[in-house]
């Protein structure tokens, strides 16, 4: 009875030590990385996490499993070796981590669904999972427009000068407006187009379409705008010849005709005249 204090006080410890210890042991397994080298060469992966956009977050963020599962895997990786062992925190379960960050808020500024249309249209509306579109190969989350094709089989680019872009060159998924193409995308190419003109009220993709042709032809304008100019002044003379596009005269991104450009632009037909005579 004379040691029964001591033998107390000795469980006591040896209880609170395998607390800690167990505390400690969850901790390891729920945010260390290294705890996830018991079984992967994470060499690789660590570098590439490191210069990824999530090199924030610990593997057991996204590669999420239970310390039960956890261990269940670290004994079958040691006793029957690494061959026909299931998983999923790998490369299934991450995709499904997303929605945590990406659904309302996100870290380090990344795009939320509530504040890109693109994202909201293929993920709520048509139940799109993440894995279709982002790549995720060894922490690169970016965007393969390979993908794209998959389910828009109609849009290929035709254009001259465009054939080499990807869809998301233009297609801007953080935009929150529903057109994810606008003139100022455009321009952030064609930096020497004139934007001060009197089309300036329009957006490129108004007349330009690049899933079918860029270069205008005189059915473009007569049929989208300009039905009725074949009947103002000497237009339907000058379209009579067969030989002349509406851009012939009017060209592309400055369409005046005025005093200035009409030297070496109407000359080369006929006599030089002032361009108001052709209306009036």
């Amino acid at each position: 009875m004379k040691h029964k204090g001591s033998i107390i006080i000795l469980l006591f410890l040896i209880c609170a030590l395998g607390v800690a210890a167990g505390y400690k042991y969850l901790s390891f397994a729920e945010k260390d990385p290294a705890y996830c080298g018991l079984c992967h060469l994470t060499k690789e992966g660590y570098n590439s996490h490191e210069t990824s956009a999530h090199y924030t977050f610990t593997c057991q963020t996204c590669h999420s499993i239970s310390t039960i599962e956890g261990n269940k895997l670290i004994l079958s990786r040691y006793v029957r070796g690494a061959k026909d062992i299931k998983q999923n925190h790998g490369r299934k379960e991450p995709w499904q981590k997303c929605m945590g960050c990406h659904d309302s808020e996100a870290e380090q500024g990344s795009v939320t669904f509530k504040s890109s249309y693109g994202h909201a249209r293929h993920v709520f509306m048509h139940d799109i999972g993440c894995s279709a579109c982002h790549t995720g190969k060894l922490h690169s989350m970016e965007v393969d427009s390979a993908k794209c094709r998959t389910c828009h089989t109609d849009k290929l680019v035709h254009g001259m000068g465009t054939a080499g872009l990807y869809c998301i060159n233009c297609h801007t998924f953080g935009d929150s407006s529903e057109k994810m193409q606008t003139s100022a995308k455009c321009h952030e190419c064609h930096k020497n187009l004139k934007t001060s003109n009197i089309m300036r009220g329009l957006e490129c993709h108004d007349c330009h379409k690049p899933h079918t042709k860029l270069k205008l032809t005189s059915e473009d304008c007569l049929g989208s705008c300009h039905s009725s100019e074949t009947k103002v002044g000497q237009h339907s003379l000058h379209m009579e010849l067969g030989t002349m596009e509406c851009i012939t005269c009017h060209k592309p991104h400055s369409w005046e005709v005025t005093k200035r450009n009409a030297p070496g632009l109407c000359d080369r037909c006929h006599k030089l005249k002032d361009p108001m005579t052709f209306i009036y």
